[in-house]
């Protein structure tokens, strides 16, 4: 790892990293992309060690309160986070300040902040977003390698309902000839569920391979499933979007299931669910478009 003293903390959007790389090991992982221009090893962890103070003089600015996101390009609960307690940090300004917070994760180490959490949404709003792939502790282990199983991050979810902060879950991705079966979407969807969670983000069933993910992954496919690679390549060659074989009818089961439980699946309004801060207006939320 290393420290950096960032220029700027919160985006155009109002989204936040204040890591940059991961611990996770994701087989998968899209920020390993070289589009994204990270000039240090993925596994050599950024830490913006001014983020706090980055985050305070921007939310000082800020004429009107609204939703501040993290979690989209790094996961803000890597174990480093333990340690250097960054964004513990800035979800206290968050708190302090009254604005609202929409966070993506696959760590069940949240529930460090959960009163912090809690508060936040009391004055405000305040969603968790977790990221399930497969109901099978044993798959997690191997496409997921260094995170929460799923059976850690479903009871994320269920102390989340129980302490009335709502939740949104991100099914992605869903791996060609890995964990796109009609068994896995079901267990997914019947965890979601149980935990009652707000609304389900899939951008279809399949993945996205670029340059420098996508070299990642194969050797990965080398050494967990051996042969894969080769059936991924006859399949889909360079293609960016990688849909499963098996789309139509996943599609079918995900959307039927989230009509029948009264859970949100259309991505325009989750997106929209959680960009709102309690009081925006339509003119305000235009300015996330």
């Amino acid at each position: 790892m290393h420290t950096v003293e960032a220029k700027g903390i919160l985006s155009a959007h109002n989204g936040m990293n204040v890591y940059r790389g991961c611990q996770h090991g994701c087989i998968y992982c899209d920020t390993r992309s070289k589009c994204y221009g990270m000039t240090h090893d993925f596994e050599d962890i950024e830490i913006k060690l001014n983020a706090p103070s980055l985050l305070e003089q921007a939310l000082r600015r800020k004429k009107q309160r609204c939703m501040i996101g993290t979690g989209s390009m790094c996961d803000p609960y890597i174990p480093l986070e333990e340690e250097w307690q960054i964004t513990r940090q800035c979800l206290e300004i968050i708190d302090r300040y009254g604005f609202g917070l929409s966070v993506l994760t696959k760590s069940a180490h949240i529930l460090r902040d959960l009163e912090l959490l809690r508060h936040i949404h009391a004055q405000g709003k305040c969603v968790v977003q977790m990221t399930l792939t497969t109901y099978d502790n044993a798959l997690c282990s191997i496409i997921e390698p260094h995170v929460s199983p799923t059976s850690e991050r479903v009871e994320v979810l269920k102390t989340m309902r129980d302490n009335g902060i709502p939740t949104v879950v991100w099914l992605c991705p869903i791996l060609p000839f890995i964990n796109d079966t009609e068994e896995n979407i079901r267990g997914i969807l019947r965890l979601c569920v149980e935990a009652q969670v707000k609304g389900i983000l899939c951008f279809g069933m399949g993945m996205t391979l670029r340059e420098g993910s996508r070299e990642y992954f194969y050797a990965q496919l080398d050494r967990h499933f051996p042969g894969l690679k080769q059936r991924y390549i006859a399949s889909y060659g360079n293609a960016y979007e990688l849909p499963s074989p098996n789309q139509g009818r996943l599609l079918h089961l995900f959307r039927d299931t989230c009509r029948r439980e009264g859970i949100l699946y259309r991505t325009d309004e989750i997106f929209e669910y959680l960009n709102t801060f309690p009081g925006d207006t339509p003119e305000q939320l235009s300015l996330f478009g």
